[in-house]
């Protein structure tokens, strides 16, 4: 046999085991409790996600990389002559950075509210935490008209400084994410004024 037969030979075997072989699962982030609350500006979010960090992204954490999740919302009204019609789609932005200096992990959200916390814990559950988030304002709804929404969380690494991001395309340590979580959801009948 040639050289260059053999090499496609090794290749064809590598590429048939590379199909067969089962996907790699990633790790994962659960989305728990996910429920719309009314409030006196329309309807808000309450959502506990469940994940845990790997080591290579507690490493670096721990050497001052910062975590950039997303969380993504979004509504949409079920048409039986076309496609769903979007009501709303919102996304809500978490940082989560270790301060090597103060030894404090701080979790930021939305670019306005910043939290330290002394262990990874207790930020892992502040960021796994979201509380009144305002996703459907008053008038984007109707009531007795059902909505279709979907929820999701993943790790963001389109903020991740250059480097790690081209490590992320190559490395499955780098990705963290839930499936979209999927419900319906019918505004109650507004009371009269």
């Amino acid at each position: 046999m040639s050289a260059a037969r053999f090499r496609i030979a090794w290749l064809a075997a590598l590429a048939a085991l590379l199909w067969l072989a089962p996907p790699a699962r990633a790790d994962e982030i659960e989305v728990r409790n996910a429920r719309l609350a009314a409030t006196e500006e329309g309807y808000a979010l309450d959502a506990d996600f469940e994940f845990e960090l790997n080591p290579r992204l507690e490493d670096a954490l721990a050497k001052g990389v910062p975590l950039f999740f997303v969380i993504e919302f979004e509504a949409e009204r079920p048409r039986w002559y076309w496609w769903n019609e979007r009501v709303v789609q919102r996304t809500l932005h978490v940082r989560l950075s270790y301060n090597a200096l103060t030894r404090q992990y701080r979790v930021s959200s939305g670019g306005a509210l910043a939290q330290n916390f002394a262990t990874l814990a207790e930020a892992q559950r502040a960021v796994a935490r979201v509380r009144d988030w305002l996703v459907l304002e008053r008038g984007q709804t109707r009531p007795d008209e059902t909505y279709l929404i979907a929820l999701r969380m993943r790790l963001d690494l389109t903020q991740m400084p250059k480097p790690f991001q081209v490590s992320a395309l190559t490395n499955r340590d780098w990705t963290l994410a839930s499936d979209w979580k999927r419900w319906r959801f019918t505004p109650p009948e507004r009371p009269a004024r």
